[in-house]
């Protein structure tokens, strides 16, 4: 499913903006694409139910240690989780941007560690205010450093914010991913008060040139 914001654009760009209803892995789901005045694509999906799990503390050494970071550098308000929206990813929310902006793991390990466990990507975020987040995704497993705009991601996160009540709900929220790999992107989560109710997300099309699975 983290390819829907991603594939919808393209076809927007191609054939034309408008209603899609995709075959995932996952279930069907429907996107909706439009274009604003200054010409930018936007495409808006609703997930699957997201879910999360708790992230087993083996896998955490072995996470942090395959990203260069220590326990000191996480957030404790934020604790990690691995979030489920049609794909699993690992939550893992960072102290400070700084600690964001400085991406440098051990790819192999990473890639090793993810494919044993069927993860997606990783969710590194960083928590600028109640409703805005910084987010770096990891993806060795697409043969990348990084996703520039992870629309699964953003929605399981949503749903996790929601799970453990830290966002008051309803909530709109921003996800500013790829500005440090130079393909800014935004990404506007919408996190129903409803549990179990998918998770609504809006992409702007622009980091969204890589294809992220």
């Amino acid at each position: 499913m983290n390819a829907t914001i991603a594939t919808a654009v393209a076809h927007a760009h191609r054939h034309g903006v408008g209603a899609l209803q995709l075959r995932t892995k996952a279930g069907p789901v429907s996107v909706s694409t439009a274009k604003a005045p200054d010409g930018t694509v936007t495409a808006t999906l609703v997930s699957v139910p997201p879910r999360s799990v708790p992230l087993a503390e083996a896998d955490l050494a072995e996470l942090l240690t395959a990203l260069r970071r220590s326990a000191g550098d996480l957030d404790p308000a934020l604790p990690p989780r691995v979030a489920y929206a049609g794909a699993w990813h690992p939550v893992v929310a960072v102290a400070g941007r700084g600690r964001l902006a400085d991406l440098d793991y051990d790819m192999p390990a990473l890639a090793d560690l993810m494919r044993r466990r069927d993860w997606t990507t990783v969710a590194l975020v960083w928590r600028e205010s109640p409703t805005v987040f910084h987010a770096r995704n990891p993806f060795p497993p697409g043969g990348v450093v990084e996703d520039p705009a992870t629309g699964a991601a953003a929605a399981a996160f949503g749903g996790y914010l929601r799970e453990l009540e830290l966002v008051p709900t309803p909530a709109t929220l921003t996800v500013l991913q790829g500005a440090d790999m130079g393909r800014p992107s935004t990404i506007t989560v919408t996190v129903p008060r409803e549990t179990g109710s998918g998770i609504g997300g809006v992409g702007d099309g622009r980091g969204d040139r890589v294809v992220d699975a």
